[in-house]
């Protein structure tokens, strides 16, 4: 006997399993292609880039100390990165082997294939047209915006194309270009250590990068890895996607935002001596060293924001049978689809004093329920009921700190 109540469930997992293939939730990804021209060009390129980036390493064997070091603390850097985005990235998880093409394209392709010969030949044209002195004050900010941003922006294009199903919305784009930047910051800064192991005559290569090393990993965040960001999100609203309704004059602006963001960085030298002088001049390098990474963590934030909203509208949709059948709670849905203030608010909630510790777990519980739910397509299996489990479980609780 079909009841009213029965039928609505089953309206709310049409919902959910519509809402699921929109945003990728959960979606396959295959690495290989072969009638897909988008892979070949991917490969070839990073194949390219790699070969590039040997040649030099392999130049560059005498400094190989001061190089390992440098390939040994930024691993470490962008293993920390990536656990950062697993943390924060609560919503449709991209699949582990795209973030790696993403990567590597960044490292690989953007580095040595794209911006690194662009960048000479835009040096050379600016040197012959402006002046050797133009070209060294002002060609990094004038080049780089355009060869390394857009470099790393075919990159997105050709994920979109290998992964439709997976790259759906701008947030996409977002956690996509996050990780290209990170691919180009990491080998950039390694490139770095390689030319500032020389002075001295190479007889202290480790105590020569050891500046270098500071210098790249406290501005890593404020530069590469934001500028991608924005450029990648902004790529994605212009050109918009199935799941993603264009927006061309936002995309647009995030994209010149990025661009300029990424000029300003490269040539704050050449803007401070072209202002101030003397005390003042280096008093300005110093403010804006410190205030660009600061500006720029705030624009992606807010970029972050506005990308993410989609993604929070899912959530809804997603778990709405699960609060129909009495699994979750309205206020844990509302909490889930929520920004951080509603986040916030739900952890308040309730009385005791280890409210705020379990329902901080039991908002995990349901973030994980929802990642199961879109793994599986809407449908119930074993990780399901036991994601289902955990939540009962944790909601039923005491504190973990009065168990013990």
């Amino acid at each position: 006997m079909i009841t009213s109540s029965s039928t609505d469930l089953a309206a709310l997992d049409q919902e959910r399993r519509a809402a699921i293939t929109e945003n990728g939730w959960g979606a396959r990804f295959t690495f290989f292609q072969p009638r897909n021209l988008a892979f070949w060009v991917w490969l070839v390129f990073v194949i390219w880039g790699t070969w590039h980036n040997l040649l030099s390493t392999i130049a560059a064997s005498y400094y190989a100390p001061a190089i390992g070091l440098a390939f040994v603390v930024f691993t470490v850097y962008g293993a920390v990165f990536w656990w950062f985005t697993q943390h924060i990235d609560r919503y449709s998880s991209q699949p582990a082997l795209l973030r790696v093409m993403a990567f590597l394209w960044g490292g690989f392709a953007a580095t040595f294939a794209i911006a690194a010969p662009a960048n000479d030949a835009l040096l050379s044209i600016y040197a012959k047209l402006f002046g050797q002195p133009f070209a060294m004050d002002w060609g990094p900010a004038l080049a780089a915006p355009f060869t390394e941003e857009w470099g790393k922006g075919l990159g997105i294009l050709l994920l979109i194309a290998l992964a439709p199903g997976v790259m759906r919305t701008a947030y996409d784009g977002f956690v996509a270009g996050a990780f290209l930047g990170l691919g180009f910051q990491i080998l950039e800064d390694v490139l770095y250590v390689a030319q500032s192991a020389p002075t001295q005559f190479g007889a202290n290569q480790i105590g020569a990068s050891l500046g270098t090393f500071g210098v790249r990993m406290a501005s890593g965040i404020g530069s590469h890895i934001l500028f991608s960001a924005i450029f990648c999100t902004g790529l994605v609203y212009a050109i918009g996607l199935p799941s993603q309704p264009r927006r061309l004059g936002r995309g647009i602006g995030l994209i010149v935002l990025a661009m300029v963001l990424h000029g300003v960085w490269d040539g704050q030298s050449a803007i401070v001596a072209s202002l101030f002088s003397g005390g003042a001049a280096i008093a300005m390098i110093i403010v804006l060293m410190c205030c660009l990474p600061l500006i720029g963590v705030a624009i992606v934030v807010r970029v972050f924001g506005m990308a993410v909203a989609g993604e929070r509208a899912s959530i809804r949709p997603i778990l709405a049978p699960e609060v129909a059948s009495g699994v979750l709670t309205q206020a844990e849905v509302d909490a889930a689809a929520g920004d951080r203030k509603a986040r916030r608010r739900y952890r308040k909630d309730g009385h005791g004093p280890g409210h705020r510790h379990r329902n901080r777990h039991v908002l995990e519980a349901v973030f994980d329920l929802a990642h199961e739910l879109g793994r599986s397509g809407g449908d119930s299996d074993e990780r399901v009921e036991f994601a289902r489990a955990e939540v009962l479980r944790l909601r039923q609780a005491d504190d973990p700190a009065r168990e013990g």
